[in-house]
């Protein structure tokens, strides 16, 4: 019912009649979109909206068409448009074009239905309705005179309607498509007549796969051809399109009219696109420059399920979709309704079973990953338990450490302070022998000092016996080591023993010096205990926190054994402690006390050397010091001595003394103040050219526009000789100045040489100044003189093109009106008719101008006032009145006194003839039998036709 209804619409379209209307401001709806075969085809043929279509899309499209044209045509398209349903395509969009002065604005709305014929056989009817609305800018419009005709130009709203046939088969389409069919003008309440964007359209479509292998695997060809039937002229254009599954086409094409064309485009992602294309024109149209078009489009997905032309998959640059595309599997069936509707819930089952598949596919991969998961997550607990567990067993050895050394300090703490004790009593019970008898003093000593060398040997036994208790256990497995360590300490005894025997006689021998000796040795024994014992408990906690890293596990293991060695280790140290003499103990504390004097000696010496060194870099310093102020005062004194030096320059060349100093000073102060004016006077002269100059571009613009019938809006009228009045006072101000300048600059370089001829002056500062002012003056003038000139150059050649623009515009005004230029040709054809004799000597072809070719063909005029409609024989186009009296004088001598010619107002030129018929053949027959006279041998046939 629908197909019905929508052939009914079309054909009450075909049959609309057109009767005549004059309208200004009028444009034809013609959207340039011929180039793409991906974005916006239903602006080609209204059925494109559907055919190959497969989804939805909005698409922003942009053109620029002959970019060396000033003002080039310009159109804009947003488009919402594509495929909507299973038989139906639709588009709306909005537009603006721009053709130098006019403008348009508006929308179209697209229809498309399809009727299926047979299984590969589809018919497809569609519609597009333009309204919108033309007229002129006219902001764009520039003149300098008022124009009546632009001011009573109305803005038009017009509807048109473009309907669309096309027959498509598995891999072609055929189609036919009436473009403006009906052009109606809201305005005037009628249809345009005469549209000569009114054209019948058919079209030639192919669509296929490429079946390869490699990047052009399975890549999409599409071919249109395509021609235009328009009253006039008939338009031939093709484009070719292959688009390969990577998500890249390529496009190229020809038209007759337009020129050649390529572009290409790339899906960004699957749903964004972008397509450029480039049209490059011949012939004529060459010289208007090249085109450029841009769309960027954005294609909505398509979940529908389509029995026609089903959806290409799409790849896009930034995605990692497959790049083939669905292929859809065709059996032969029943062109019926139950066929298809067999084959409709086949179709269906087996997208719903593929679907059910990749559900499953997709469920097993989400569950696979899962247990992936899981079992990641369990190897990172596992991994995150064991460096819980190390971390735990890191920290309870270091428990086990910090424990082991806290009772360790403690039993060291214990021990220093009970020396402490022990040897602050000695020291007491010492000094109280001494004070009461010092007779009496060696028997306290030696008690003192075997007292200490007991304190001193219980001290270094119980160290050893907890040193040898540290590695008891290794000893224990290492048997060899253990004698041999025993032998060692048997031999370090004997050796201390003979030390102390050696010592012991020496200090016998020293007995009231050694009893003071004594008191100090025994405090700074003392001191040194302190340090050496804290020294040795660090030394033993650091030894004994390796070998407990180390025999951690064993410790841990055997502890009862090692507190078993450790108890016999005990027992063997006091034993050996026994056995050493008390001499041993004195030795240890003689040898002490000499060690720790000679550690004060070098003490003593090292500060003294510190001292003297210290005071020897002071004295370095104070020197370093005096050597910088000197130096800084000498460099401010130069600066200073620089300075005046510098200021008595400027004195002597701002104060002058001698005569001549004093006039170049007034010269050059004089010719400065001239440069302010000079350079003032260059810039109003520099303003000036670039006003005529635009002035020129702006009348150059009016002819060139004027001479292609378009009319343009009169600039503010302004006083030409007021402006030439103020541009001839500034040139003659401007050479005054420089020649004044000049002069003054010659002055002053007269007064330097004489300056340079006086022997004692001719190097002095004044001399030297007016050197270099010369130089930059005669520069500055240099440049002054240059400008001027290139300005005087630039405005010579204005003038004598605005001279010819002005011809141009007087040649177009030669005639206040048609009626006026009418009436004098009149009478100029009529006096060459009684002023011009027959020639004695007869006249070649060669003798005449012809004017402008016309060729073969029959080229029609329309409204041409002062003559009949008909078909003219035309001997002769010329563009001036000149070129046509010496025209028209040749043939009115050669005996052809029936000459006559009728001027086209729109392309200004002048049409001479001698006969007119009423048609077509007799024209041709007129042609024919033109005979060989000389100005018959560009004989053309012209149809004017007049309202």
């Amino acid at each position: 019912m629908k197909a019905h209804f929508l052939l009914l619409i079309l054909c009450f379209c075909s049959v609309q009649t057109f009767y005549a209307q004059e309208d200004d401001g009028v444009v034809s709806l013609a959207i340039p979109t011929r180039n793409s075969l991906t974005f916006n085809r239903y602006t080609i043929n209204p059925t494109f909206s559907f055919v190959r279509e497969q989804t939805k899309y909005i698409s922003i499209y942009n053109k620029r068409e002959w970019v060396q044209f000033e003002n080039a045509p310009l159109t804009y398209l947003a488009s919402y448009s594509g495929r909507f349903g299973e038989n139906i395509g639709a588009g709306l969009g909005l537009f603006q074009q721009n053709y130098g002065v006019l403008t348009t604005f508006g929308g179209i709305l697209n229809f498309a239905y399809n009727a299926q014929l047979g299984y590969d056989s589809n018919l497809t009817f569609g519609l597009n309705i333009g309204a919108y609305k033309s007229g002129v800018n006219t902001a764009n419009v520039v003149t300098n005179f008022d124009d009546p005709s632009l001011q009573n130009v109305p803005e038009n709203f017009l509807l048109t309607i473009n309907p669309g046939i096309n027959y498509g088969t598995e891999f072609l389409d055929f189609g036919l498509s009436i473009n403006n069919l009906a052009l109606y003008n809201f305005e005037s309440s009628a249809l345009i007549e005469d549209n000569p964007q009114q054209s019948i359209q058919a079209h030639l479509m192919y669509t296929g796969y490429m079946d390869s292998r490699g990047f052009f695997d399975e890549s999409k060809f599409t071919g249109l051809l395509r021609s235009e039937f328009q009253k006039e002229e008939t338009i031939i254009s093709a484009v070719a399109m292959v688009t390969v599954p990577k998500g890249i086409w390529a496009q190229a094409g020809y038209n007759t009219l337009y020129g050649a064309s390529g572009g290409v485009g790339l899906n960004i992602t699957t749903q964004i696109a972008i397509e450029y294309n480039f049209e490059t024109a011949f012939g004529d149209l060459s010289n208007y420059g090249p085109s450029h078009e841009i769309t960027l489009a954005y294609r909505f997905k398509n979940d529908n399920y389509y029995d026609y032309s089903r959806e290409d998959e799409v790849s896009g640059i930034l995605s990692s979709n497959g790049t083939k595309r669905r292929r859809v599997v065709k059996t032969s069936k029943p062109n019926t309704t139950r066929a298809k509707s067999t084959n409709n819930v086949e179709a269906k089952a087996e997208a719903d079973a593929e679907a059910k598949l990749v559900a499953e596919q997709n469920a097993k991969a989400k569950l696979e990953a899962d247990k992936q998961a899981e079992i990641i997550a369990a190897q990172e607990k596992e991994q995150k338990e064991a460096q819980a567990q190390a971390k735990l067993i890191e920290d309870q050895k270091i428990k086990e450490l910090a424990e082991a050394q806290a009772k360790t300090d403690k039993i060291e703490a214990d021990k220093k302070a009970a020396e402490r004790a022990e040897t602050r009593a000695k020291l007491q019970a010492k000094q109280k022998a001494k004070e009461e008898v010092a007779a009496q003093a060696k028997l306290i000593a030696e008690q003192k000092a075997k007292e200490e060398a007991d304190a001193q040997a219980k001290l270094i036994a119980e160290q050893k016996a907890k040193e040898e208790s540290a590695t008891q256990a290794t000893l224990l497995a290492e048997q060899k080591a253990k004698e041999e360590a025993d032998a060692r300490a048997a031999l370090l005894a004997e050796q201390k023993a003979k030390e102390e025997a050696d010592a012991q006689a020496a200090l016998f021998a020293e007995q009231k010096a050694k009893e003071e000796a004594d008191a100090q040795a025994a405090l700074l024994a003392e001191q040194k205990a302190k340090e050496e014992a804290a020294a040795q408990a660090a030394l033993l906690a650091e030894q004994k926190a390796k070998e407990e890293a180390v025999a951690q596990a064993t410790l841990l293991a055997e502890q009862k054994a090692k507190e078993k060695a450790a108890a016999q280790a005990t027992l063997l140290a006091e034993q050996k402690a026994k056995e050493e003499t008390d001499a041993q103990a004195a030795l240890l504390a003689d040898q002490k006390a000499k060690e720790e004097a000679d550690a004060q000696a070098k003490l003593i010496a090292e500060q003294k050397a510190k001292e003297e060194a210290d005071a020897q870099a002071t004295l370095l310093a104070e020197q370093k010091a005096k050597e910088e102020a000197d130096a800084q005062a000498k460099l401010l004194e130069e600066e200073k001595l620089k300075e005046e030096e510098e200021a008595a320059k400027e004195n002597a060349i701002s104060n002058p003394t001698d005569a001549l100093a004093v006039s170049m000073q007034t010269i050059s102060k004089s010719t400065e103040a001239s440069k302010t004016v000079q350079n003032e006077l260059l810039k109003q002269f520099d303003d000036i050219v670039a006003i005529k100059d635009q002035d020129l571009k702006d009348m150059k613009e009016e002819n060139d526009l004027s001479d292609q019938g378009i009319t343009v809006q009169p600039k503010p009228f302004k006083s030409v000789t007021a402006e030439n009045n103020k541009l001839r006072a500034i040139k003659s101000d401007l050479d005054n100045v420089i020649k004044t300048r000049s002069e003054k600059i010659d002055e002053l370089n007269k007064l330097y040489e004489e300056r340079v001829a006086i022997g004692s002056l001719a190097l002095d500062e004044v001399t030297l100044f007016y050197k270099k002012e010369i130089k930059r003056l005669e520069s500055e003038q240099l440049k002054a003189n240059e400008v001027k000139s290139q300005l005087d150059t630039k405005l010579e050649a204005i003038q004598i093109a605005t001279e010819v623009e002005k011809r141009r515009r007087i040649k177009r005004a030669a005639f206040n009106s048609e009626d006026d230029r009418y009436s004098q040709d009149r009478a100029m054809l009529k006096n060459l008719r009684e002023t011009t004799k027959l020639t004695e000597t007869p006249l070649r072809a060669e003798d005449f101008d012809f004017g402008e070719a016309q060729g073969n063909s029959i080229k029609i005029l329309k409204n041409i006032n002062h003559i009949e409609s008909g078909f003219y024989l035309i001997i002769a186009v010329h563009g001036d009145v000149k070129s046509r009296d010496e025209f028209l004088t040749k043939v009115i001598a050669s005996g052809r006194t029936n000459v006559d010619f009728f001027h086209d107002v729109t392309t200004s030129k002048y049409y001479i003839y001698y006969d007119k018929v009423d048609n077509i053949s007799s024209a041709n027959r007129a042609l024919e039998a033109k005979g060989n006279r000389p100005y018959n041998g560009k004989m053309s046939i012209v149809k004017i036709e007049n309202q």
